[in-house]
């Protein structure tokens, strides 16, 4: 299937935050609290390049959370229309996009253009976002230690809670996103 279909399957941004649950207050406090900078010259060379954005994700996802009220943020400033498509639902399009080449890691943004191309892709998260996860992660037991699960829940829980407070980490979000457009884009 080409990317243009895909884009179709795609549920709109709305109907992705009706399905959120566990996620929708961090994901609704992100996006009411994020504005994109003045980057009036960015802005509108993405606004001529006429982009849209096949985004794959979760609701359970807390990467998701962190990542998509910023790209709907910068999407509402630059017309971009976005569709979201569940990644569990549709892993033939999701392999194609694999972190490392072996791992289903979401959220991946596909950037194309009114043609169906690929113009760039972006995800699943920034490297500030990585580096604070990191430090989080590399404190884990070994997966099989009886206190991993307990662990790993209260790591979860910590950086849920960063991403949805620590502004720091929304401004990271959005500069790796421009970085990889301006990479990209021609």
């Amino acid at each position: 299937m080409e990317l243009n279909q895909w884009f179709e399957r795609g549920i709109t941004p709305d109907e992705y935050i009706k399905s959120l649950e566990k996620h929708k207050a961090g994901f609704s406090h992100i996006y009411a609290n994020y504005s994109v900078p003045e980057d009036e010259s960015f802005l509108q060379l993405i606004k001529e390049k006429e982009l849209r954005v096949i985004v794959l994700a979760e609701p359970w996802c807390g990467h998701c959370m962190l990542n998509i009220p910023v790209l709907l943020r910068l999407a509402e400033k630059t017309n971009t229309p976005v569709r979201i498509l569940p990644r569990d639902e549709n892993l033939e399009l999701m392999d194609q996009y694999l972190t490392n080449g072996k791992s289903r890691t979401i959220p991946i943004f596909i950037f194309i253009d009114n043609d169906g191309n690929q113009v760039a892709k972006w995800g699943p998260i920034a490297e500030r976002t990585k580096q604070f996860v990191d430090q989080y992660r590399d404190k884990l037991p070994a997966k099989d230690a009886p206190e991993y699960d307990e662990k790993f829940k209260e790591m979860i829980g910590i950086t849920a809670k960063a991403f949805k407070e620590d502004k720091q980490l929304w401004s990271g979000a959005y500069e790796s996103m421009k970085e990889t457009l301006l990479e990209n884009i021609k």
